[in-house]
């Protein structure tokens, strides 16, 4: 959907989307419109439901075109994730009503006129999340199931200020919506190897993207990740974007992703049912290439790595099978007790691949990993582990800024002696209870003591229901979180 930006005024005809205060008050603007239709603005508030309170809608058809009303409340909090959540519930509700285009009435009221041209420019981010949609392998589409909605307007008095503030947003959203639709790709089509494709593919933007194929990782000794793809026609894949928009030598900042592109368990085969949502356990890659096509789209200035293995994990004659014994690239053994615990084998190499080879300033691995995290913390919140405050803390703030909630939960020792092994140097799982932990403990065990967090996305990498501004299916969430800890800033020195 087109976006654009406007001085302020009520045009002469087409939709119309106006803010009302809690008390039922038309704004300046919506005054006008609604003296321009006879009183009809303020006859359809007074014989229906609608008072102005937040995100409240109802839409007026008129002889101009369909004018939404929308609730402000009483204004008190409209900042920029309000204004998303508003953007979102425009475009939804108006995208399937007829109308091609729309314009926003955004004008200040009372003493909030201060960043209006953010808040703009956010009400349009919104919108445009929620506007995504990954319909490319339905053949019977018929015109009315599709959205007639395709720009959208935003009139605001600091227009020219929205407009650049909203394209540095949008290349956010095409990293959302890139890893959105890896996410929903199906698994036939998204093959490790077609995932590296289409990673190489963004050194159109300014990436330098290498792709390690099996032989090259033979070589490094990542058996640890090569284990996990051996029931897998599919060859595994390891692949690194680059991304250098700070100074030279100054130390990048790396992203590690987990890239199961389907997971059935292998031998530990899991149950039938939920099955077909295993195409999501590559949510982890797709955050992180996600996260690089934005910081390339917006020229971030600094060093970024994204690093993300990718595998297949199937039930074969040639699978690993539980008791085996791997060796994983940094010379620590690994007993295998469960095939379906192999995202951590995934990253165990690929995050000592990149503390190794990038001495990085700090690393941060996603992964659908566990589901004792959404046990723990259901599907709206990620759980984080770290063993460093200040990271941990940045991460907090950076998830509250944008709407994507991360909670830190605790490691120790106590936890990690729960994965000894009697015939290894470890094992790949624990007890059940604490499996969220236990997990985050055995990766703890290939960060060399680098600065490190590791994001359980398992709860928030799907999205069954859709929100404001966030469709069915992938939702692409951690792209925003982790710009929004590249902007706050962190010493790479």
């Amino acid at each position: 959907m087109e976006i654009g930006f406007e001085s302020l005024g009520v045009p002469a005809n087409g939709a119309v989307v106006i803010g009302v205060t809690q008390d039922r008050t038309l704004l300046e603007h919506g005054q006008a419109l609604d003296e321009s239709l006879g009183g009809l603005l303020t006859a359809a508030m007074a014989n229906s439901r609608f008072t102005g309170n937040e995100h409240q809608t109802l839409t007026v058809a008129s002889a101009r075109g369909q004018v939404v009303l929308y609730g402000l409340g009483d204004g008190s909090k409209i900042d920029a994730m309000w204004c998303e959540r508003a953007g979102g519930t425009i475009f939804g509700e108006l995208s399937m009503s007829g109308a091609e285009q729309v314009t926003v009435i955004f004008e200040p009221h009372g003493d909030d006129a201060s960043g209006i041209a953010a808040r703009a420019a956010h009400l349009g981010q919104g919108a445009l999340l929620k506007s995504y949609r990954f319909d490319k392998y339905k053949t019977k589409l018929e015109d009315k199931d599709k959205p007639s909605l395709a720009k959208m307007t935003i009139a605001t008095p600091e227009a020219d200020e929205a407009t650049s503030t909203f394209d540095d947003l949008s290349h956010v959203a095409a990293g959302v919506f890139l890893a959105r639709d890896l996410v929903n790709e199906p698994p036939i089509t998204l093959t490790p190897v077609e995932f590296a494709r289409r990673c190489e593919a963004l050194g159109a933007y300014g990436l330098e993207v290498t792709v390690l194929d099996e032989p090259a990782m033979e070589a490094l000794g990542m058996w640890t990740l090569l284990g996990v793809g051996r029931g897998s026609v599919a060859e595994s894949r390891l692949v690194v974007m680059e991304w250098k928009g700070g100074a030279e030598g100054e130390k990048p900042l790396a992203f590690v992703g987990k890239g199961v592109c389907f997971d059935t368990g292998g031998i530990s085969l899991k149950p039938a049912g939920g099955m077909d949502l295993m195409k999501m356990d590559m949510g982890g890659a797709a955050v992180v290439t996600g996260l690089m096509r934005a910081l390339a789209g917006r020229k971030a200035p600094m060093n970024a790595i994204g690093v993300i293995g990718c595998v297949v994990n199937m039930p074969d004659g040639d699978a690993q099978v539980p008791s085996d014994i791997v060796t994983s690239m940094s010379g620590q053994t690994v007993e295998i007790l469960n095939t379906d615990a192999e995202g951590r084998l995934v990253l165990a190499d690929a995050l000592w691949y990149t503390q190794d080879k990038y001495d990085p300033a700090f690393m941060i691995d996603l992964a659908t990993l566990t589901g004792a995290m959404m046990v723990a913390l259901g599907k709206s919140t990620c759980g984080f582990f770290s063993n460093d405050d200040t990271l941990s803390d940045k991460l907090t703030d950076a998830g509250t800024a944008v709407g994507e909630r991360a909670w830190r939960m605790p490691l120790g020792a106590d936890y990690d002696k729960l994965i000894e092994s009697d015939f290894a140097d470890m094992k790949n799982v624990g007890p059940r209870e604490g499996g969220a932990i236990t997990a985050a403990c055995f990766l703890q065990r290939f960060v060399n003591d680098k600065t490190w967090a590791h994001m359980d996305i398992a709860g928030v990498a799907w999205e069954d229901k859709g929100k404001p501004t966030v469709t069915k299916g992938g939702s692409g969430w951690g792209v925003r979180l982790l710009d929004q800890l590249v902007r706050d800033g962190w010493d790479a020195s």
